[in-house]
């Protein structure tokens, strides 16, 4: 089946035509008069709108620093379901020898009171930090006094006095709310060039891109003007739906200072730089440290992917990823030698070593993860990337690990890691592959139950996770075990008791529990009418978007969901008429449905199961699964009737 990838990546001489009149970087008067629209004319129920948006990127021609200045107006229309908006998070990065530094900060609410604007400053008790990790800051600052029809205003610098060594930071163009005007502006100099990514299917009403005479220098600039942005839609079964999202990046490409120097010209070229660089090359230079690291009987094994195994299991079992991401070490192999704890770059650059040392050949694969987005595979750069993989070559394909998991296993990654895209660096040139996930993650609920003859319902129930669902399911459980407990009977609705979340032997997820319920049967008469299965029914159809499907539908692996309830019927019943079966199939045989029921004596057996053969789909695969989860929840839906014999 094919696949249908989604990377729009355009050229500005290509899509943008000659620039209308327009004035960028002009901020308009505040009125007084959006203090009292009472709805967004672009959508009536958006809890609030963007008025005025602007994003200015500038490189100083003499020192090199970038200077980044945002300025924002926000219309609130409902506070309480704007809550991504009442803050705002200003990330700043702090180096060995330089730092980030945040300027001309000012913020304001405004309120309509006897019928003037009424301005509240956010004054500096508002404001607090928290590390994000060693390298990054954020500042953090509320607004008071927001209410309903309230207009949020403000702006703030930050000077980055690194700029060639990192990308210009990437800016969406299509947020959740509706804006009314919004405008991209980068501003350097002719001597410093940088590559512009445009992805996305907007195309600004306002454009330019010019050499001119700015800042008393030479200047390239390039800016974009948007108006009247709808919010971005979301689907659901879109794991990032960032990736389709319009958004604008630049990545330092050159700079001419009398010597012309390029810097994203190629993955060649990065693999060489990576392999010079001290926090990943340097690193795996040192090979005396796998030599004393080796876990005892490598060499006694006889075959590459034995010992690859074995080496993988050791590098898992021994170190615990510390949740930093990246490509770079931070404190060294060394030091995660001595602690068990490192950052995902320092595990798996260990894990590579090793396998170099026992003549494996392995080399570090560059990905980025889910959340990261999508790699830009037509304009490579390092920074694109934030995650590094070992790959080893075998006679049967690259086999992929990744030991900042402990439930994984070769080729079976976590679902972060899976996005389509990687970077291959072996010692002899950079290879880009494709990363498609073929293991399943399959999903097992059980359900064994007695109805009573009061009415009443009570047995247990089991959720087991497989593969790479197991790995998500533990890692928001360990994230906070009591709310993951909670979810179940926020979803069910049912009085769980004695819950059990634990790994299992073989790295499946399971979560066991008890209940009992007086809700689940209807009596009429001398009759018990009730759904057979209980709460695991389909109560609605997931595939339930009216409009036309507009992205692929990534589930993140192949899967097969069962679900079986086995309930005891009490003496002296029977069942009056027993559920239809229902088996429906696409013609490609990708996706399944079926519903089975068998009676045993007074055990009813009712099985449903759910197939999905391929990780991800083409968007014109959604009327199909739409048909089958309407089936689904139509059968899932039958009730029978207990009768007194």
């Amino acid at each position: 089946m094919k696949k249908i990838v989604f990377l729009l990546v355009c050229s500005t001489n290509l899509i943008f035509i000659k620039a209308q009149k327009h004035e960028f970087l002009e901020t308009p008067k505040f009125s007084e008069a959006d203090l009292s629209k009472v709805k967004s004319l672009l959508d009536e129920n958006a809890p609030a709108e963007v008025l005025y948006r602007s994003i200015h990127f500038r490189v100083d021609a003499s020192t090199g620093d970038l200077y980044r200045e945002y300025i924002y107006r926000v219309k609130i229309y409902k506070k309480d379901n704007a809550e991504d908006l009442l803050n705002v998070e200003v990330p700043l990065y702090t180096g060995v020898n330089d730092h980030e530094s945040l300027t001309k900060f000012k913020a304001f609410t405004y309120n309509l009171e006897s019928g003037k604007a009424v301005p509240v400053k956010v004054e500096k008790s508002s404001k607090y930090k928290s590390k994000e990790n060693k390298n990054t800051t954020v500042n953090k600052f509320a607004f008071p006094n927001v209410k309903d029809g309230s207009v949020l205003e403000y702006q703030y610098e930050v000077i980055t006095p690194f700029a060639f060594l990192y990308t210009i930071p990437e800016v969406i163009i299509e947020l959740d709310t509706p804006s009314l005007y919004t405008e991209y502006v980068m501003d350097t100099p002719v001597s410093i060039s940088y590559n512009i990514n445009y992805t996305g299917g907007l195309t600004p009403k306002y454009n330019e891109v010019s050499d001119k005479t700015l800042y008393g220098a030479q200047y390239r600039t390039y800016r974009f003007g948007f108006e009247n942005l709808k919010g971005f839609k979301t689907e659901k079964f879109v794991r990032n739906n960032r990736n389709f999202r319009t958004k604008i990046s630049a990545e330092l490409h050159s700079t001419n200072f009398g010597e012309l120097k390029l810097y994203s010209s190629s993955w060649e070229q990065i693999k060489n730089r990576l392999y010079d660089n001290n926090d990943f090359g340097g690193e795996l230079k040192k090979t005396k440290l796998a030599k004393e690291n080796m876990p005892a009987g490598i060499a006694d094994m006889k075959t590459d992917l034995e010992k690859a195994n074995a080496i993988f299991r050791y590098v898992q079992k021994t170190f615990t990823w510390n949740k930093d991401k990246g490509i770079y070490t931070e404190d060294g192999i060394k030091k995660l030698i001595e602690s068990k704890t490192g950052n995902a770059a320092e595990i798996n650059l260990f894990l590579i070593m090793l396998l170099r040392e026992a003549n494996i050949k392995a080399d570090p694969l560059l990905i980025s993860t889910v959340d990261n987005g999508l790699i830009n595979i037509v304009s490579p750069n390092v920074t694109n990337t934030n995650f590094v993989l070992a790959a080893v070559e075998t006679a049967g394909g690259i086999q992929i690990f990744d030991a900042t998991s402990k439930q994984s296993s070769m080729n079976e990654l976590p679902l972060r890691d899976w996005n389509q895209f990687g970077i291959l660096l072996g010692k002899d040139k950079a290879v880009q592959i494709q990363m498609v996930n073929t293991k399943p993650g399959n999903t097992y609920l059980t359900v064994n139950a007695k109805i009573n003859e009061d009415g009443s319902v009570s047995g247990a129930y089991s959720d087991r996770d497989t593969g790479v669902f197991a790995m998500y399911v533990k890692d928001d459980y360990d994230e906070n075990p009591e709310k993951y407990k909670k979810q179940y009977k926020e979803n069910f609705s049912m009085d769980f008791t004695d819950i059990d979340s634990k790994v299992l032997e073989n790295n499946e997820f399971e979560s066991s529990m008890k209940f009992s319920s007086t809700d689940l049967i209807d009596r009429v008469g001398k009759k018990m009418i009730i759904n057979p299965m209980l709460f695991l029914h389909k109560n609605s159809n997931e595939f339930d978007q009216t409009e036309a499907r507009q992205f692929p539908i990534d589930f993140g692996a192949p899967t097969t969901k069962i679900k079986k309830v086995i309930l005891e019927i009490p003496e002296g019943y029977v069942i009056e008429e027993m559920p239809k079966e229902k088996r429906i199939v696409t013609e490609d045989k990708e996706i399944a449905y079926t519903y089975s029921v068998e009676q045993k004596g007074n055990m009813l057996v009712v099985t449903t199961t759910t197939k999905i053969g391929s990780s991800d789909y083409p968007k014109e695969y959604y009327p199909a699964f739409k048909q089958i989860w309407s089936v689904a929840s139509k059968f899932e839906n039958q009730v029978i009737s207990l009768v007194k014999k």
